[in-house]
């Protein structure tokens, strides 16, 4: 009995029945259990009457449950003969499904057929070497990641560098060492678990990420519907608007109104920041100056006799007050309106920290209005001035964001008010003509290889007079 207690070597044929014999000389019952000669082998065992269990032996253990590892199918590749069966008899011991290959050839197409969770390949092997072969099994191995081990007996710096580089993950150096085998083996099994958690949790970001992507895709698709008309005609003038989001959705909105036939209002729009939350604010603001229902526009007054629009100062303080006054709202906007009576072509205009209008003349001038003003939603209280303008039939009034004119040319720099200034009466055409080769010139400027980091959007009003 003071012999089984401690570590021994034992066949597992006889092993049920020594401990049985054991048990029964010391007054225990017999063992219930079963031991599994296919799992344990020839395995070292310390035997513990106390404990009743056979446990290997921890300085030659390996690692269990391979049948859930990520290490089952192990390839062996090898021109020798002899090579092949000891490595094969090594890991088939250790409970691995292992296939054999003389040459890289070989090898490359039993991968294909089995796709071995790890590969031990000879590195000097005649025809194909296990440099060559390494760099074949990953490139056919796609997003299954194999562990790839070089057998060798190589120890240059050198040598091992061209290997790492061929893909391979580690090296065993040549006569293998069982204990070797079985700790680069634990370890390529470690790795590969983390992969494939990886991948897993990859995977799950993708699927995550197409989800979004599909509902911004749709958000775009609603955002754009706030500006269900790029252009219309209100007698002899006409109002043109341009929308383009730097992503699915952005803060930028433009648009026009009218409940006559003699006046319009135009305005645009910049929200503060990029994104959903942006783009949920100018869904907001548009149905505050909606067109389609003129009893819910707050630029519009409704009176006794008919409908009338509020002073443009008198609509930037009540936005303000509406935005400012809720506590879960961050965001602000800027903003240029300007109200336009299309019988004698006065203008009454508000600008609330948004780049100046520019008002081209027909002889061919162009001038900004306007010199700032606080942004809506920011203060509590603020205050805002009434700018106006003449127009003449031919003149046209231009709204855009801060976007067109910050983008970057060739040496660095914006395109800037100055920019903007002598490049908008060189573009020729009309309506949304004039705004879509306005936007092309501006991208056909920029610096190589930009991109332009902010909404674009413009809003044009041209006077035809009576």
């Amino acid at each position: 009995m003071s012999g089984l207690r401690s570590s021994g070597y034992l066949l597992c044929g006889d092993l049920h029945a020594k401990l049985n014999e054991a048990f029964r000389c010391g007054g225990l019952p017999p063992v219930k259990a079963r031991i599994n000669a296919r799992t344990l082998g020839c395995i070292p065992v310390r035997c513990s009457l106390e404990g009743r269990r056979v446990i290997p032996n921890t300085a030659e253990s390996f690692e269990p449950n391979w049948g859930r590892a990520p290490i089952r199918r192990v390839l062996v590749v090898d021109d020798s003969p002899l090579q092949l069966k000891i490595l094969s008899s090594m890991l088939q011991r250790w409970g691995l499904e292992v296939s054999q290959a003389q040459s890289g050839a070989e090898a490359l197409l039993l991968c294909a057929e089995m796709r071995p969770d790890a590969v031990l390949s000879d590195w000097m092997m005649p025809g194909m070497d296990g440099l060559e072969f390494c760099r074949l099994f990953r490139a056919q191995c796609g997003d299954r990641y194999g562990y790839f081990i070089l057998l060798t007996s190589k120890s240059d710096k050198a040598e091992i560098a061209r290997g790492l580089d061929a893909g391979a993950d580690d090296f065993l150096t040549k006569p293998v060492n069982a204990s070797e085998l079985r700790a680069r083996i634990n370890a390529g099994a470690r790795i590969l678990q983390m992969q494939r958690q990886l991948s897993a949790t990859l995977g799950q970001l993708q699927e995550a990420y197409d989800a979004v992507d599909r509902d911004l895709q749709q958000a775009r698709t609603i955002q754009q519907a706030l500006v269900p008309r790029r252009n219309r005609r209100i007698g002899t003038s006409q109002v043109s608007l341009l929308l383009k989001p730097c992503g699915h959705v952005g803060g930028d909105l433009v648009g026009s109104f009218s409940h006559c036939e003699r006046s319009v209002g135009v305005y645009s729009i910049d929200v503060s920041g990029h994104g959903i939350t942006s783009a949920l604010m100018t869904a907001r603001i548009a149905g505050l100056l909606g067109g389609d229902f003129p009893d819910q526009n707050i630029a519009l007054e409704r009176i006794v006799h008919g409908t009338l629009f509020r002073p443009p100062e008198e609509v930037a303080r009540r936005l303000n007050e509406r935005l400012a006054a809720d506590p879960g709202v961050a965001e602000y906007l800027t903003m240029a309106y300007a109200v336009a009576d299309l019988d004698s072509g006065k203008v009454e205009l508000v600008q609330a920290g948004h780049p100046p209008p520019l008002l081209l003349r027909a002889g061919g001038g162009a001038e900004f209005i306007g010199k700032g003003g606080l942004p809506v939603g920011l203060i509590p209280g603020a205050r805002y001035e009434r700018l106006r303008l003449q127009m003449r039939p031919g003149d046209r009034l231009l709204l855009y964001s801060d976007g067109l004119t910050e983008a970057l040319m060739p040496d660095g720099t914006q395109l800037d008010l100055a920019g903007l200034r002598a490049l908008a009466p060189e573009v020729q055409g009309q309506g949304t003509e004039y705004l879509d080769d306005l936007f092309w010139r501006v991208t056909q400027r920029m610096r190589s290889g930009a991109q332009l980091e902010d909404d674009v959007s413009a809003a044009l009003l041209e006077f035809g007079g009576i």
